[in-house]
């Protein structure tokens, strides 16, 4: 439910964002992109914030007087498969605003091409600080990796742990952003530069990780 309303909200933002424009569009359909991971390494979660996106459609399926038409296309969790997604959605769909995407990499990848369309676009769950900096076509609507972080290392601090190790998926935006927020966040509360005692990566398709575990 609560992604859900998260993804209501999102949904709400994007509206808002591009309402007064919309005023002038002389069609009775205002086409929002859904610029989604539906399959790949990060599919299950594209799925989910579609699910989210739809229910909060049907809730709400018109403003203004206009009728709002879902574009969905599929970045497969892949960099370069978003910037052609994000493209079609504009160039080709003609779309007027975009949520997405799960998954910070392929938002990234695709904020280049938002920001020369000055397409509004609204992230739901893309919590690398990257994703919007510097482009003020992109926002979100959830926290992001130095608030996630920090509360990851609170909580390991309350549970009673004095050192960490760290194992980051190598070339993954969401997965190193991520890590070393929590890294300087451990360093800094437990006041030991010395604690986070291992930091290890792993390639996307690894399934063996004795050897990381073991060191």
């Amino acid at each position: 439910m609560k992604r859900k309303l998260s993804l209501l909200l999102c949904l709400l933002m994007v509206l808002a964002s591009f309402a007064a424009c919309a005023k002038n569009d002389e069609s009775d359909v205002i086409k929002i992109g859904v610029f989604e991971p539906l399959t790949g390494e990060n599919g299950g979660g594209g799925l989910q914030e579609l699910d989210g996106i739809k229910y909060a459609n049907k809730m709400y399926p018109e403003v203004l007087g206009k009728k709002i038409e879902l574009v969905i296309v599929d970045n497969k969790s892949d960099k370069g498969e978003a910037t052609t997604a994000v493209t079609r959605l504009i160039e080709k769909d003609k779309v007027a605003a975009i949520i997405g995407s799960y998954g910070s990499g392929v938002s990234i990848a695709a904020g280049d091409i938002i920001k020369n369309a000055k397409i509004p676009t609204m992230g739901a769950s893309c919590t690398n600080p990257m994703v919007t900096q510097g482009n003020e076509y992109y926002f979100r609507a959830c926290f992001l990796d130095p608030f996630q972080g920090r509360v990851m290392a609170n909580y390991a601090l309350q549970q009673g742990a004095k050192t960490a190790a760290v194992i980051m998926q190598n070339g993954d935006d969401y997965s190193i952003g991520l890590g070393n927020f929590f890294i300087d966040a451990f360093k800094e509360l437990t006041g030991d530069p010395n604690s986070i005692i291992d930091i290890s990566e792993f390639q996307v398709n690894d399934t063996d990780f004795n050897a990381i575990l073991t060191n």
